[in-house]
């Protein structure tokens, strides 16, 4: 009992550890973010056709710190998933170290590509329409605050969601996922898959569509790359 406990206790240590080193990174990438955070504004606001308007003398110290803290947070990404396979590592083989190791460049990679899928592809269209719906009837008046919020809300999840393939891949060579049990419960996947894309979009069916397909195939690319991971790890048993 008592060197269950002290275990728990160098668990409790090494986890505290590795957090704190991960909001150390975090911090110290956010005070860079915020350096520049007035170049980086004007490089997302550059091809607005429309001024953006202020409501009161903190909202732009608002924008500014959400800007430097998704900056600072897709940064700390590498930093953060370094530290969770430096966590788990005593309990893995060799192999599903070296296996797990390479995942790390490709949490940040994905979650860059969601974020551009998102900023890029997705905002431009679902800007488009809801401002056509409007037509000759209204003046066009965004604050700083609400829209920056608005396009963190159609790009931020991207960021996470497009992380889902080597999410599984991990969890597969840990054997905590089997990639036909995910075949299994594909239905309730979709299900699950589209509500998330209707509670992450604004509530108008060009949005939905746009975020569900995407979504879907996403799911259906973590499935196979899970399959694959998967036989690997069969064979090399088997061996």
């Amino acid at each position: 009992m008592e060197d269950q406990n002290m275990k728990a206790l160098e668990h409790f240590e090494e986890m505290r550890k590795r957090l704190i080193i991960t909001v150390t990174a975090f911090l110290a990438f956010f005070i860079v973010s915020f350096t520049f955070v007035q170049d980086i504004y004007h490089y997302i606001v550059k091809d607005l056709p429309f001024k953006l308007a202020l409501l009161g003398p903190g909202d732009i110290l608002m924008v500014y710190v959400i800007i430097a803290a998704v900056v600072a947070g897709a940064a700390s990404i590498p930093v953060a998933a370094h530290q969770l396979w430096l966590f788990i590592k005593p309990a893995l083989s060799p192999v599903e170290r070296k296996v797990t190791l390479t995942y790390i460049p490709a949490l940040f990679l994905l979650f860059l590509a969601g974020l551009s899928f998102g900023y890029f592809v997705l905002f431009p269209i679902v800007l488009s329409f809801l401002m056509s719906l409007s037509g000759n009837m209204f003046a066009t008046f965004f604050t700083t605050e609400k829209y920056f919020k608005f396009l963190l809300h159609l790009t931020l999840p991207f960021g996470v969601l497009f992380e889902m393939p080597v999410v599984m891949m991990f969890l597969t060579s840990l054997g905590i996922l089997n990639p036909y049990n995910l075949q299994k419960m594909r239905k309730f996947a979709y299900f699950a898959l589209i509500v998330v894309s209707i509670l992450i979009t604004p509530p108008d069916f060009l949005s939905d569509v746009l975020v569900i397909i995407p979504l879907i195939l996403l799911y259906e690319v973590s499935v196979s790359l899970s399959k694959m991971v998967y036989k690997r790890k069969m064979a090399a048993a088997a061996s």
